[in-house]
């Protein structure tokens, strides 16, 4: 009887050091990370159902754009061929390549539609207009998704390498996530040249 009182008594010390460690709040965050990554990958594919008929709808005014229609259909391929599991977010040399594909396809669309602008039938068509549309809102979309899953990883990672949670981290061997990036970094980190037009002060 007292073997058993003794040993409840451990397990709940042991449950609340696990607590105050970090433990529940590394789970907590890691169930926060999955679902963002969920609403991510939702939004990158209703993105991706798009392009078949927005490239459709473009070939029929602008057949001989055929580069540009060509590169949108190969980057939506190479969007298809990476498996976008609940696994990736731990290999960072796997999402580097998810988020290299998927600004490819962004890169290509992009293109699609300043080409559209050469094409004023094109514009005008209702069902372009449409696709259009929802290819903006789904961008926005991917924004909102995309900044909510950097936020729920910027917490885990947090957790993961703070004192003393790190050391719980290591126990159970969490590691820090992968994350979205930008691509142009170093471009963002150089501040901009600005000339006020004022005289060049007498030598």
């Amino acid at each position: 009887m007292i073997r058993n009182i003794l040993f409840i008594f451990v397990l709940m010390l042991s449950i609340t050091q696990l607590t105050g460690c970090g433990y529940n709040t590394m789970q907590a965050q890691d169930e926060t990370i999955k679902a963002q990554w969920s609403e991510v990958l939702n939004q990158y594919q209703r993105r991706a159902d798009l392009v078949p008929n927005l490239v459709n709808t473009v070939k029929g005014y602008a057949a001989h754009e055929r580069d540009i229609l060509i590169q949108v259909t190969q980057a939506r391929a190479h969007v298809g061929q990476i498996a976008a599991t609940p696994e990736l977010v731990n290999d960072p040399a796997a999402f580097a390549k998810f988020q290299s594909a998927q600004g490819e396809l962004s890169s290509a669309l992009s293109r699609l539609l300043v080409v559209a602008e050469n094409y004023p039938q094109l514009k005008a068509d209702t069902a372009f207009r449409d696709l259009q549309a929802q290819l903006e809102g789904t961008e926005n979309r991917i924004t909102v998704a995309r900044n909510r899953y950097i936020q729920a990883v910027k917490d885990y990672n947090t957790t993961v390498r703070q004192f003393p949670s790190n050391l719980t981290a290591m126990l159970f061997g969490y590691k820090t996530k992968a994350n979205f990036t930008v691509e142009n970094e170093k471009a963002i980190a150089t501040p901009p040249t600005v000339d006020f037009g004022a005289p060049a002060p007498a030598k």
